[in-house]
């Protein structure tokens, strides 16, 4: 039988415990039958206690991040009887190490991020990396405690920097909700006749292409980027892409496209390029299936833009 995961990241003093308490209050979640189990990862100010959430919720926690094992987990549930897990997870601990030791019956089913927004840009300037973290696999970010001196445009961007799919919830310090509403267009026009990426939009454009392929078939466009040859590939096909840096040096990963056809120029690793030529869809070896091809009809030596490494800001 499968098992219901709920994954609730955040921060100490986020707001997770309250949020999680409210939650499992919710007869949609909790209707006082089926047994749950919350697992708990660290220790804040306010604490859940039994006589909160009802007879059929039991309680397990983890002091130390590699102490979460399959064995372990397997063996609260058991000692439960639960087949709905609730996981308030430590925002120090990197995901990676949570996700690896599910149980294979484990499925998360929901991801929230809850953030205090007088706090996590802080956050973001001195642990970009563990937001990025928390930010990457999330399906809501919910901002508590704001009220008309937030700078959501500030908070908004902090999200979309790293996810154009999470939805975006605001509290404020009275409880009333808003959903955001703020805009994401794109830096480039999608609808012209050739859709001219500037090198401080090429991450931006590599991931909306990736994540919505169909909007991009059959459109003609303009990048500049780095050359990777591979003799995987067929004759006068190689990669075009740039190196992206998501939040820090040590994510930093090439990213590209299958290109195919070089109008005559000799190409070799590592050369610039800009080049002008047509998206599909198409099976290729370096996919190991279907991925977007680009056909080049015009491709010239460029030279290196002024920052290499592509990032969202």
């Amino acid at each position: 039988m499968e098992t219901v995961v709920y994954l609730f990241t955040g921060f100490l003093e986020a707001g997770k415990t309250q949020f999680i308490t409210e939650t499992m209050r919710d007869s949609d979640f909790n209707d006082g039958i089926r047994k749950i189990l919350l697992i708990s990862c660290e220790e804040g100010i306010e604490e859940i206690t039994p006589d909160m959430l009802g007879s059929n919720v039991s309680f397990a926690s983890f002091d130390e991040e590699q102490l979460i094992t399959p064995d372990r987990l397997n063996a609260m549930q058991k000692r439960s009887g639960a087949n709905i897990i609730f996981i308030e997870y430590n925002g120090m601990w990197a995901l990676d190490r949570l996700y690896s030791s599910l149980p294979p019956d484990w499925t998360v089913f929901q991801e929230i991020f809850i953030a205090d927004s007088t706090t996590i840009l802080t956050y973001n300037a001195n642990m970009r990396q563990l937001v990025v973290d928390k930010l990457s696999s999330c399906e809501l970010v919910f901002f508590n405690r704001t009220d008309s001196k937030t700078d959501k445009e500030a908070l908004h961007k902090l999200v979309r920097g790293v996810s154009r799919g999470a939805k975006i919830i605001y509290e404020d310090k009275n409880g009333e909700v808003e959903l955001d509403e703020i805009e994401d267009p794109l830096p480039f026009d999608i609808n012209a006749p050739i859709i001219e990426i500037s090198d401080e939009d090429f991450a931006i454009f590599y991931r909306d292409m990736t994540e919505e392929f169909d909007k991009y078939k059959g459109k003609r466009v303009r990048f500049k980027g780095i050359c990777a040859t591979d003799s995987a590939l067929p004759a006068s096909h190689f990669a075009i892409g740039r190196h992206i840096m998501t939040c820090c040096q040590d994510d930093i990963a090439y990213r590209g496209v299958v290109a195919k056809g070089t109008c005559g120029l000799k190409i070799k690793t590592r050369d610039w390029v800009t080049v002008e030529g047509t998206l599909s869809e198409e099976y290729s070896k370096l996919y190991q299936g279907k991925g977007p091809v680009l056909t080049v009809e015009k491709i010239e030596p460029a030279e290196k833009p002024q920052q290499e490494v592509a990032t969202f800001y």
